[in-house]
């Protein structure tokens, strides 16, 4: 690890000249800045991997299984295990994907899970995203530099390989592939991830298309190439939100998506990755039920925990909650990326009195958790060790099995006072090792 410390400016010239950005819009302006990078690796030993691997596979089959029965038979609804209003007030539910069955039955292809490792070394899952995830290809392409930078590193640790990301990506859209080129559809490079979705299409031998790419013929989807011919498309990664995807049947004033691509896929001739309609499962309401699902649908006991969660919508966890404002974080669920979450403690009496006034209003609208104080993690600050806030973000593929890539996406805070460490609140990125002994 030292001789990665030594070459830090060489890695990041490299990954500057590779691109390796994220962009964010603030105040309506878009900016693009290097994704900070840390040399120092988080380090996963390999019992611990193993563990967290049986768990995050047993994690995805369920919300699989969830996703098949609540836009089909619906018998965990029946079966009063989540209330009926719950699921059908949540902003991911859509009604223009019930009744339909995607390929192999596959929903969340692609699942992001986000844990943080409490100081008694125990791990909590604190979000499952199971619609667009991004961040595979930072730590990829960050080993892939730091082997060029200091390939003697790698030879004196045990560390898995990381380069088979690609090879499982493929692998999960060949396997739902109903015919077709693997295209991967981005909204174009003022998206946040466009580095991610050019850099994978590259990796995968797949098309990166932009919708006026792509259109909807005889209920097929095609792809029309530079020399105007057209081919048909039979797996679509899409690196677009649900509402943006099809202004035919979601938004109509959306100008990046492909019209009619749902009808196209409605009838079974294209598999959408990940799934419309994923958003119901990864609700950080519906993240509280994710261990009854385990044991509802599986009969398995959860290997990995929630985090403490009460729901707002539960009028005595909500009076208990707000009794304690103090002691917990409040989550908006329509939110991601690190935005709509509050700390109480960090709240004036005014606005704790707004919040819980809110909360009063639209209980189905935030959760609260308790603060789990997880571990910190050294990065380099102006050359010297310092310790910051780090979660990890485990990739999972859901394709003939399911498998956990063995690397991940480790962010951290570069605020010492901080627990957001998302990319777009600022936070920086580090390689993640998985030991092989």
């Amino acid at each position: 690890m030292q001789s990665l410390v030594e070459h830090t400016g060489r890695i990041n010239d490299l990954l500057a000249r590779y691109g390796v950005k994220f962009g964010i819009y603030k105040n309506h302006v878009f900016h693009e800045q290097l994704f900070p990078f840390d040399p120092l690796p988080r380090v996963i030993p390999k019992d611990e991997f193993t563990l967290l691997e049986k768990g995050l596979v047993q994690r995805v089959n369920a919300l699989n299984a969830f996703l098949r029965d609540i836009y089909g038979g619906k018998q965990i609804i029946a079966n009063k295990i989540i209330p009926e209003e719950f699921i059908f007030s949540s902003k991911g539910f859509l009604p223009q994907c019930d009744g339909f069955v995607p390929p192999k039955g596959i929903y969340s292809h692609i699942s992001g899970i986000d844990l943080v490792q409490a100081k008694d070394k125990t791990w909590y899952i604190l979000e499952d995203n199971l619609r667009i995830p991004s961040g595979a290809s930072y730590p990829l392409i960050a080993r892939k530099l730091c082997r060029l930078a200091s390939p003697e590193t790698f030879t004196k640790n045990h560390v898995v390989t990381n380069k088979i990301y690609p090879q499982m990506l493929k692998e999960t859209m060949d396997n739902v592939n109903t015919g077709g080129l693997n295209v991967i559809l981005t909204p174009g490079r003022y998206n946040a991830a466009f580095f991610e979705h050019s850099y994978l299409a590259e990796m995968t031998g797949s098309v990166l298309a932009m919708n006026n790419d792509l259109f909807v013929d005889n209920n097929n989807l095609f792809y029309k190439d530079n020399n105007g011919s057209a081919k048909r498309v039979g797996a679509l990664y899409r690196r677009i939100s649900d509402e943006f995807l099809d202004p035919m049947n979601f938004l109509p004033e959306s100008l990046i998506g492909v019209p009619n691509l749902l009808t196209a896929y409605r009838s079974g001739n294209v598999a959408i990755i990940n799934a419309p309609g994923n958003g119901v499962a990864d609700d950080k309401g519906i993240y509280y039920f994710v261990p009854t699902m385990i044991k509802y649908y599986l009969d398995e006991e959860p290997i990995l925990k929630n985090a403490p969660t009460y729901l707002m919508f539960d009028e005595k966890q909500r009076k208990q909650s707000l009794a304690r404002m103090d002691e917990l974080v409040f989550k908006d669920v329509s939110e991601a990326g690190g935005y709509g979450v509050v700390f109480g403690r960090e709240l004036s009496q005014d606005k704790k009195t707004e919040l819980a006034e809110l909360i009063e209003e639209q209980p189905r609208r935030f959760v609260a958790q308790e603060i789990i104080d997880f571990i910190d993690l050294p990065i380099l600050e102006d050359g010297k060790e310092v310790l910051r806030k780090a979660d990890l973000r485990a990739f999972v593929l859901a394709g003939t099995t399911t498998k956990v890539w063995p690397c991940g996406l480790t962010r951290f805070s570069r605020n010492p006072t901080s627990f957001i460490v998302n990319s777009s609140q600022g936070g920086g990125f580090k390689d993640t090792w998985v030991l092989s002994r």
